[in-house]
């Protein structure tokens, strides 16, 4: 039996990026917060200093920052017919681990979706007719559209200092930024970073082809900068350990650098790390949520009553703890009917590597940052006419060559042997001068009716909980979107004056083993229909109205972008809207 403690205004599961803008909001109401963390505390100085934080063995290989398989895994298949078995080395996606979350070490990369990605599927019906969309294709809209989300993508990219070059202010196309965005109210709190050789001369290709290269925005910062909570950040110095690795040069955009230094000192405050909640509990009449029940280190369990609960976990989290819980009806593929564990969706990224000759080119890759390089979004979205291709979807390319790390740092052509003294000649005399980059194509990942999370009937967790299981695969459509665009993204590369392209479009079936993102969406999504969603556009539950579900979760489907930006908007918007709207009167802020 729980042991029982004293009550709070709200309990947070999870203290990354939005358990952490929550929190802040949430404080500065005036309520009572807790916070509730699987993880260890991370701080920056003393988590990441300059003398070991650049620890490829440690961070990238060993994986220090993650979340140990041990500790909670899910299982995984292909399909229905095969027989889900436990992941038991972390490969196609990353979990975080710990306070910040995926926020500690993450690239950077801050993008804002398309304001066509928020109506998808009424765009793409209007433009190319229903009968173009594949029949299991199950991609929705999300209730909320660009323009009510800018204020907040603004909030965030100023919180973050976020570097870069806008391309349309207040519906003005501006020279030198991405032309195909949304209208953005101001401009970048810092100018965009200064871009290394090899990401120079793929802007030069790109703009001989037509095209219009802008520089990837970006939280590693190009200059110091004092955001609006008082918290100062410092210039990135181009160290390429970025992603995978916490920044401790205070360089980079993460929850430790932007807003826990603030939120820590609010006597109103509390975070309690290495406690993993185990359900969310519920009232008599499933209507209500009344709190949590949480497990130390000890193992022993506690019982954390609140008023208000906000789910913060990492996506596929918030929808296991949602089923563990019994809030909401879990999806049946047969059927189509039930709301969590529909829609999952990941990424569909390809690269094309080019090898110069070493005799002219020396592109120093070490010399990077994590989210460093110029791009180009003419076959991002629906930015391009997709009725003749066969498939619909696309995403953003560039020159994004984000480190040359000397352990996974080994570009060599191919025929060239696995190992020995030619292949590390092949290492030697290839090093400098290739161009490769392990997401050079960031596409998109549309959800199906056979992609899914359920709990598995046969293995448990260390608590005796089902694990998560995911079935997923890749379909043709996202098959055909990154055999086009990996084609035209390497003829850039050619372009840029290579004298050997190799191309890497994404194949099938979906490995589990293979690093892609980790961008895994849905399971939870949102949308304006309780009969067609999760959440609510104010991502709170439409079963339990005191409880809100916030991250990539709540995703119907997967844009060419990261996610960063737009899960952090999100928060930001539903914050206002608890301390605006349902604090004065709670309940359901849209009723069905």
């Amino acid at each position: 039996m729980p042991r029982k403690l004293p009550g709070k205004d709200v309990v947070i599961i999870g203290l990354g990026w939005t358990g952490s803008i929550l929190a802040h909001e949430l404080t500065a109401a005036g309520l009572d917060v807790v916070a509730i963390e699987r993880g260890p505390w991370r701080d920056t100085a003393t988590d990441f200093p300059p003398s070991y934080a650049p620890d490829e063995l440690r961070y990238r290989l060993h994986h220090e920052l993650f979340l140990r398989p041990a500790q909670s895994t899910l299982t995984f298949r292909n399909n229905p017919s095969q027989t889900a078995l436990p992941i038991r080395t972390w490969g196609a996606f990353m979990l975080g681990n710990g306070a910040g979350g995926a926020g500690v070490h993450w690239n950077a990369e801050t993008w804002r979706f398309l304001p066509t990605d928020f109506t998808l599927r009424s765009h793409l019906t209007q433009r190319y007719g229903a009968a173009f969309l594949p029949e299991d294709m199950t991609i929705q809209d999300w209730g909320v559209t660009y323009d009510e989300l800018e204020p907040y993508y603004d909030r965030f990219e100023h919180l973050c200092g976020t570097s870069g070059t806008a391309g349309n202010l207040r519906g003005v196309i501006q020279e030198g930024g991405n032309p195909f965005e949304g209208p953005r109210s101001r401009a970048y709190p810092t100018p965009a970073q200064k871009q290394p050789f090899s990401h120079t001369l793929f802007a030069q290709a790109a703009r001989e082809m037509g095209y219009k290269p802008f520089p990837q925005p970006s939280g590693n910062l190009s200059q110091a900068y004092t955001n609006p909570l008082g918290v100062t950040l410092g210039p990135c110095t181009y160290c390429g350990f970025c992603e995978w690795f916490g920044c401790g040069n205070y360089s980079k955009a993460s929850p430790q650098t932007t807003i826990l230094p603030v939120l820590v000192r609010q006597p109103n405050f509390e975070a309690r790390t290495e406690c993993e909640v185990t359900r969310i509990l519920l009232d008599s009449t499933g209507k209500r949520a009344t709190g949590v029940v949480y497990a130390d280190t000890s193992g022993e369990e506690w019982e954390q009553p609140a008023d208000i609960v906000l789910l913060c976990a990492f996506s596929i989290f918030n929808v296991w703890l949602l089923m563990l819980s019994g809030i909401g009806e879990r999806y049946d593929p047969q059927t189509g009917r039930g709301h969590i564990g529909r829609n999952f969706s990941h990424q569909t990224v390809s690269s094309a590597i080019g090898f110069f000759d070493r005799r002219k080119f020396n592109f120093n890759p070490f010399i990077a940052s994590g989210a460093i390089g110029m791009c180009i979004d003419e076959f991002n979205g629906d930015n391009f006419d997709h009725s003749k291709l066969g498939f619909v979807g696309g995403g953003y390319m560039g020159q994004v060559q984000s480190n040359g790390r000397p352990m996974e740092t080994t570009p060599v052509p191919p025929g060239t042997p696995l190992w020995g003294p030619e292949w590390k000649r092949a290492i030697r005399d290839n090093y400098l001068s290739t161009v490769f980059a392990g997401a050079g194509v960031h596409g998109s990942c549309y959800s199906y009716r056979g992609n899914y999370l359920d709990l598995d009937p046969t293995y448990r967790d260390r608590f005796g909980r089902p694990l998560l299981r995911l079935t997923m695969d890749l379909h043709e459509n996202e098959l055909k979107m990154s055999a086009f665009l990996t084609d035209r993204y390497a003829e850039i590369i050619q372009r840029m004056g290579a004298t050997q392209v190799v191309k890497q479009p994404r194949k099938g079936p979906y490995s589990i083993v293979d690093y892609q993102t980790s961008h895994i969406c849905g399971g939870a999504i949102m949308g304006s229909d309780p009969g067609s969603s999760a959440v609510n556009p104010w991502l709170q539950s439409w079963d339990v109205p005191n409880l809100f579900v916030f991250g990539m979760s709540a995703f119907p489907q997967n844009a060419g972008y990261n996610p960063t930006n737009t899960v952090a908007a999100l928060a930001f918007r539903t914050a206002e809207a608890i301390r605006t709207q349902y604090l004065k009167n709670p309940g359901p802020l849209v009723h069905a």
